[in-house]
């Protein structure tokens, strides 16, 4: 196994068992309910914005270390973006995961650890559960998305 592989996924298991952003906001301006039937991934993302900028997020669930990880690492990511840059954000990140895009991007930040994903189909849908919900809840939408 390569030596940044081996780092890679390090990264993910340190945000597996210690994800950050991990606890229900009080006043979320938004949030949202995601699962994952396939696995049982579920996840509860919960965003504060202020004036198009997203000021806090978090998130609350159960899944696998790909599905924790990804919660954990895009909470990270999200805080003090604008909202308008969500959406791009995930496209390149969905990108990434399904190999429709492999070239490095510069903008995932350490999001790019999950890269790895695209040598697992199945994993796909642990990964970008909570990018689902969290486009959801910007969208202010009332049912739990699925990965289905």
């Amino acid at each position: 196994m390569s030596e940044l592989r081996e780092i890679y996924q390090e990264v993910i298991l340190d945000h597996c068992r210690a994800p950050r952003n991990c606890r229900a906001l009080a006043d979320p301006s938004h949030q949202a309910e995601g699962y994952n039937p396939l696995c049982g991934d579920k996840v509860v993302v919960y965003l504060r914005v202020d004036h198009g900028v997203i000021m806090e997020a978090s998130f609350e669930g159960v899944g696998c270390a790909i599905s924790t990880a990804t919660a954990s690492l895009m909470t990270e990511a999200l805080k003090g973006r604008k909202v308008g840059d969500v959406q791009p954000l995930f496209k390149d990140f969905h990108d990434m995961v399904t190999g429709a895009d492999a070239a490095p991007q510069p903008r995932l930040g350490k999001l790019e650890v999950l890269g790895g994903v695209r040598e697992f189909p199945g994993r796909v849908k642990c990964a970008t559960l909570a990018w689902h919900t969290v486009l959801a809840a910007l969208q202010d939408q009332p049912e739990p998305v699925s990965t289905e």
